[in-house]
């Protein structure tokens, strides 16, 4: 069998190229490729897909060469989405672009990076990581003689707009009707690849945090004992290889409990979205949005998931070296949001000169790399990361 699933090979519920509900801007069909593996290519070859290679999950990135970034998560949630995807029929080309693109709009510093820029625009519109990601794509890139941004196709689109604020919703079927918010307002569901890797996300998100956490040293393998959905995993890996539980052989210990975790998860979802998908019986892609949530986790997965989250989100990201970073990180976004909001021609020409100005430095901020955001903090501060 090819690496690909043919036409033919695809399920009916599954998005066809050939059926997609277009661009933004119309194009002309490329010759060799189909519609989605257009949308990968120009993702992959994006400034703001780059940039992710110095964006950081939860350790930042002068904190070491090893932990994830941006980029690799992306990287690991494509591979985690086209297996899922191939094994139920689903458009890989298509989980692959939304996978690759879902996180082109996250600020530098994480999470703390976005939650500040939130903050610093609460008067003026917010910031959602997820609709930046879309902007990024519609308007910020800027690439092409006839258009702003990468005019993708409204499936990949609709991917990458995982979340979205009511208000922001409303807005944005405003100037689109019908369009890629639409589904907020109707509450009814994205493309089945878009479910996809909503799901992938999440599974890559915890196993690599786990990684990272134990590579750090913030967490240990001790205390990840208490954790259901690792426990039965590290168990069954040394029941087989007792070998592992010698002390320098930790880390493939690690390696195999996350090995072991991640495929009984990927089984999971696809044993559980088959039962859902022969139960539903979409005849085709539009019927599968309109019946509810079908790429799911089984119920006991779905249990053994939430201990997990809560471990890392207290034993983790709450972890006070984590903390002590995040205020840092905090401390330089606020902070260049309001050096750039009081001299905007501290920022490049195309940013100065907009009409909304906050909005503006919003879009630069959040395009920044780790280390660019810290080099403008101390050229316009002229205080040195982390002081």
């Amino acid at each position: 069998m090819s690496a690909v699933l043919s036409a033919a090979e695809r399920a009916v519920y599954a998005c066809d190229p050939a059926q997609s509900r277009g661009r933004r801007f119309a194009e002309l069909a490329a010759p060799t490729r189909s519609d989605f593996q257009r949308d990968r290519d120009r993702i992959v070859h994006s400034t703001a897909f780059r940039r992710l290679v110095y964006k950081t999950q939860v350790f930042l990135n002068h904190e070491g060469d090893l932990f994830r970034t941006r980029l690799t998560h992306s990287l690991e949630v494509a591979q985690l989405g086209r297996s899922i995807a191939r094994a139920l029929g689903l458009n890989e080309d298509l989980v692959e672009a939304i996978a690759l693109a879902h996180d082109l709009g996250h600020t530098p510093f994480g999470h703390a990076g976005q939650d500040t820029l939130n903050e610093c625009m609460a008067q003026h519109g917010g910031f959602e990581h997820n609709l930046q990601s879309l902007r990024v794509v519609d308007h910020l890139e800027e690439r092409y003689p006839a258009f702003d941004g990468l005019n993708l196709t409204f499936e990949t689109r609709e991917g990458v707009l995982k979340h979205c604020a009511l208000k922001n919703a409303q807005a944005i079927e405003a100037q689109e009707p019908g369009g890629v918010a639409r589904r907020f307002l109707d509450r009814t569901q994205p493309s089945l690849e878009a479910q996809l890797c909503n799901l992938a996300d999440a599974i890559a998100y915890n196993a690599h945090d786990i990684d990272d956490g134990v590579r750090s040293g913030l967490i240990t393998m001790a205390q990840l004992q208490s954790v259901e959905l690792f426990e039965r995993y590290r168990v069954q890996a040394l029941a087989e290889h007792p070998d592992l539980a010698q002390p320098q052989r930790a880390r493939r210990l690690l390696y195999e409990t996350i090995r072991r975790m991640l495929s009984e998860q990927v089984y999971d979802v696809i044993a559980t979205t088959r039962a859902n998908l022969q139960r539903a019986a979409p005849a085709h892609a539009d019927a599968a949005r309109l019946a509810g949530p079908l790429v799911a986790f089984s119920t006991e997965m779905k249990a053994l998931a939430v201990p997990l989250k809560q471990f890392l989100f207290s034993q983790l990201y709450r972890h006070p070296q984590v903390m002590e970073t995040t205020g840092h990180a905090q401390n330089v976004v606020r902070e260049l949001y309001q050096a750039y909001v009081a001299q905007p021609s501290e920022m490049p020409q195309d940013y100065a000169h907009r009409a909304d100005t906050h909005r503006a430095v919003a879009d630069y901020i959040a395009g920044m790399t780790d280390r660019f955001a810290a080099r403008e903090h101390e050229r316009l501060t002229g205080r040195k990361w982390p002081a």
